[in-house]
């Protein structure tokens, strides 16, 4: 991927990698401690207990994931944690200098088991299936026609019987007039380009960091697509970053039937 967002996310990658991932000062380039980034990686064991305690619970009792992928892996704030729980982890981000400072991370905690590959539109540079596809936070900052494209290809990606846990942006709380969407700009202002996606940016103008797209998804174009691709059904835990509501998706992929 290499238009928009991702020239942002690139600059995000190089500029302030754990910031870009959550949104605290402590995590700011150049004030980031030791300790803080302890408390980084410790919010992605937390969160990597949650995601296979859900598939376990929603999804397959004994789901024992071996293959991994996490899908906009950044530092490897999750993928690191995971690759403590399976054989194998492929972590991707469209951000070399992210992907840069997941290997560091990953050499700093011993993990000899991730493989951290450059994203695309068409995630060209992974092969095989998965046991796991995981992707959090991450959508939202992807516009919804590539996005759609990206879900598909992660539902292709996924192995029979694997369990796919992935977080989508649906809705914004102050935009409650219109059920949580944004309005849709005047004609003028989508004329001279006022409207649309910079309408989604989260950069106030004076501000010196890259911009960050967050664009809420359509659900049924999703479950459009989980449908089509075989999966019969899944399950919603709702969540809420700072306004920017969303679901995480927990479904599986059904085995093929004996020959």
């Amino acid at each position: 991927m290499s238009t928009g967002t991702d020239d942002d996310w690139v600059q995000w990658g190089e500029r302030d990698p754990y910031f870009a991932v959550i949104t605290d000062p402590k995590y700011r380039s150049g004030c980031i401690t030791q300790g803080a980034k302890k408390e980084f990686f410790d919010s992605g064991r937390w969160h990597v207990g949650y995601v296979l305690d859900a598939c376990c619970r929603f999804v397959d009792p004994a789901f024992a994931p071996r293959r991994a992928l996490d899908f906009g892996c950044g530092v490897g704030r999750v993928a690191l944690p995971l690759a403590e729980h399976v054989e194998a982890v492929v972590g991707v981000d469209v951000s070399p200098a992210m992907l840069a400072e997941a290997q560091r991370n990953a050499r700093e905690q011993g993990h000899g088991n991730v493989e951290w590959l450059l994203s695309d539109d068409t995630l060209s540079e992974v092969q095989g299936r998965f046991d796991l596809v995981h992707s959090c936070i991450t959508f939202q900052h992807i516009d919804m026609p590539r996005g759609r494209r990206l879900f598909a290809r992660m539902l292709d990606l996924l192995g029979d019987g694997g369990v796919g846990a992935i977080q989508i942006t649906y809705a914004k709380a102050h935009h409650a007039a219109s059920f949580g969407q944004p309005p849709a700009p005047a004609p003028a202002a989508a004329a001279s380009g006022g409207g649309g996606l910079r309408s989604l940016l989260s950069r106030s103008p004076q501000s010196a960091d890259p911009a960050m797209q967050m664009n809420p998804y359509n659900l049924s174009d999703l479950a459009f697509l989980m449908q089509s691709a075989g999966i019969r059904g899944f399950h919603v835990d709702f969540t809420d970053h700072g306004g920017e509501l969303g679901v995480f998706l927990f479904f599986g992929k059904p085995r093929s039937a004996a020959p």
